[in-house]
């Protein structure tokens, strides 16, 4: 197998394991790439008429991958819900992604977080925050959840950023899970800090 045929197989996997992502943001790049592979090949091999099919769906990618990225930290893009810790609706969301969950939380079990908050980007559910009073002001994270899809573009930072969700029930500070020390950077860029052993964001 010569070195552009090694190209060409290698442009279509890229395309083949891009359809595969559940997280847009990566389904999106790798579709780019495997795209602009795909053109160069077939301007070697002179197939003009898949020079410019890719060409044209390497255009489309570039353009949804602006249209997300660009919308990434956009607060007018998604709502934060409170709702109630029965509500039928979030049983069903914790319920549908309970494998998913478990895979990320091993030690959360649904309890009756009398704060619960849905993430919501248009009609769309994409993220679950449940937390509970821990005494002294502070409200205790105990699952802070995203949809695989988004999970590229952390939508929990918008119940953080929007204080009042939190400060409206008498909180000054939010206290992260001991779980979510492995994403400290994603919880500095928010403003938690470290007191003692927790990852702590004073609300203003």
């Amino acid at each position: 197998m010569d070195f552009w045929s090694i190209v060409g197989w290698g442009g279509s996997a890229l395309v083949v394991v891009s359809l595969l992502q559940t997280r847009i943001l990566r389904l999106r790049l790798l579709n780019l790439v495997g795209c602009i592979v795909l053109v160069a090949f077939n301007l070697v091999i002179g197939v003009w008429p898949m020079v410019g099919m890719n060409a044209v769906l390497a255009v489309i990618n570039v353009v949804h991958l602006y249209r997300l990225l660009r919308h990434r930290h956009d607060t007018s893009e998604y709502a934060v819900l409170q709702v109630g810790a029965g509500d039928a609706y979030l049983k069903h969301v914790l319920a549908a992604h309970a494998k998913d969950i478990s895979r990320f939380n091993p030690d959360f079990t649904a309890p009756a977080a009398p704060y619960a908050f849905l993430v919501q980007r248009g009609e769309r559910t994409v993220g679950v925050v449940l937390a509970h009073d821990a005494g002294a002001g502070r409200a205790q994270i105990d699952l802070d959840y995203v949809l695989p899809e988004y999970r590229d573009f952390t939508p929990g930072e918008f119940v953080y950023r929007r204080s009042d969700v939190f400060t409206a029930h008498g909180f000054h500070q939010v206290v992260a899970p001991r779980r979510m020390r492995e994403s400290a950077s994603y919880l500095n860029k928010l403003g938690f800090h470290r007191e003692g052993s927790d990852l702590v964001l004073t609300l203003s």
